[in-house]
């Protein structure tokens, strides 16, 4: 075992506390919009996804990747964002609409369960990006 990978195995289930934060807003607004509002089941999985991403990148910002802070602190950050948007935002709503359309549409399936399934099946895909692409160390900046 190196010595990073303590700290990779830390990093990720700091990654997976904030996601299931993320998955409690994603699920909260996925519901208010489907139920509370009539909005229909994939456009109010988009914007629940977006609150999602929003709320999982400050947390990570703040705590999963807090040791890889960014210089310029305002350019850095609209970078960094912008990044993670595209990485783990863009893998997230692919498979999101993708299996949401699969399991709720075609199957009949309840759509919160399947929103589950579908945020399950991006997480470490979503891990890579942000450890990889994202949230860079000084060293690799």
């Amino acid at each position: 075992m190196t010595a990073t990978e303590p700290a990779v195995w830390r990093r990720f289930v700091r990654f997976n506390a904030v996601g299931a934060t993320g998955i409690g807003v994603q699920l909260a607004v996925l519901a208010l919009l489907k139920s509370g509002f009539g909005l229909h089941y994939l456009w109010a999985t988009a914007l629940a996804v977006e609150a999602a991403v929003l709320n999982n990148y400050f947390w990570h910002v703040k705590w999963t990747w807090r040791e890889r802070a960014v210089r310029p602190a305002v350019a850095g950050h609209a970078v960094r964002m912008l990044k993670f948007h595209l990485g783990n935002g863009a893998v997230s709503l692919v498979v999101n609409l993708l299996l949401m359309r699969w399991l709720a549409g075609s199957l009949g399936m309840n759509y919160l369960a399947a929103n589950v399934l579908a945020i399950a099946a991006g997480g470490i895909a979503n891990f890579l990006i942000s450890d990889r692409l994202v949230f860079l160390s000084r060293n690799s900046s």
